[in-house]
């Protein structure tokens, strides 16, 4: 009966948005795009909260929106870590503990909208301008990111200069952001109307149409020793996405998995990490 219920209310929720925008495009459109970008969860729960308080907290900022950042102090290269979609630093957990066996100086932020940092609402491009920032005062030398954190790193990039990077790490990471956009109207099954409304919005919001924000485009510019790790079983971003991204940027390795799933929370795949960095 949950399942039903869970299965339903995404369908009610498009055939509201649909019968409004019948009288406004616009305000369906709005009221989807923020549906979209809108986390469920990403808050820091006890546990999690427990191991944070090991860290050094800093707090940045851009354009007036609070980036709680993390370090573990060490003496080796700097590395930032970057998570995904309703997560938070503290999903890094395992790795952050093998990197500091390492003596790797680890930086971490909450993404916008996640954890302790700001904003009512998530996108990769906001994310993207959080990593710089993050990037400005810490200098990595190393980038992780996972899922949309991957993503974001990318389109960072792809936009400034990092001269102090030499060394990139995408886990699970999509691709085309077009992709991900229909994946969500087509989960709430919108009309055409919220569709073409929602595409003008976000290409009036952000400068260009979903289609150009792509990590495999924006890897053509990066000129970075890379890893990319995928698994076949992806439920959440298909494993084709990691093959268009490894196809575009140069001098890049693909190591695909099975059974790992989405999160790639494993030990296997962080010693493929650890491998990469201590080559």
């Amino acid at each position: 009966m949950k399942k039903l219920i869970n299965k339903a209310v995404p369908k009610t929720i498009g055939a509201l948005l649909n019968a409004s925008s019948l009288v406004s495009s616009k305000y369906a459109a709005a009221k989807a795009l923020s549906l979209f970008a809108t986390p469920r969860k990403g808050d820091i729960n006890e546990k999690q909260a427990t191991f944070l308080t090991s860290a050094k907290k800093e707090q940045l900022n851009y354009n007036g929106f609070s980036i709680r950042t993390y370090q573990w102090i060490g003496d080796n290269k700097t590395i930032l870590l970057s998570h995904g979609w309703e997560s938070n630093t503290a999903r890094w957990k395992n790795l952050i503990e093998l990197l500091q066996a390492q003596n790797y100086n680890i930086i971490a932020l909450d993404a916008p909208a996640h954890g302790e940092s700001e904003s009512k609402e998530f996108n990769a491009i906001l994310y993207s301008e959080f990593i710089n920032v993050v990037c400005k005062q810490f200098k990595p030398q190393i980038i992780i990111g996972h899922s949309v954190g991957g993503m974001a790193s990318v389109f960072y990039l792809n936009k400034y200069q990092l001269d102090s990077l030499n060394k990139l790490v995408l886990l699970g990471a999509p691709s085309e952001f077009e992709s991900i956009l229909k994946n969500y109207t087509d989960m709430l099954s919108y009309n055409s109307k919220v569709i073409k409304s929602l595409d003008k919005l976000i290409e009036d919001s952000f400068g260009s149409p979903p289609s150009a924000f792509s990590t495999a485009k924006y890897s053509k510019s990066l000129d970075v020793q890379a890893l990319l790790i995928h698994d076949k079983k992806d439920r959440i971003i298909p494993y084709g996405d990691a093959e268009l991204i490894h196809k575009n940027l140069k001098n890049s390795k693909l190591i695909t998995t099975s059974g790992y799933g989405h999160s790639l929370n494993n030990d296997v795949v962080y010693k493929h990490i650890l491998d990469f960095l201590n080559a």
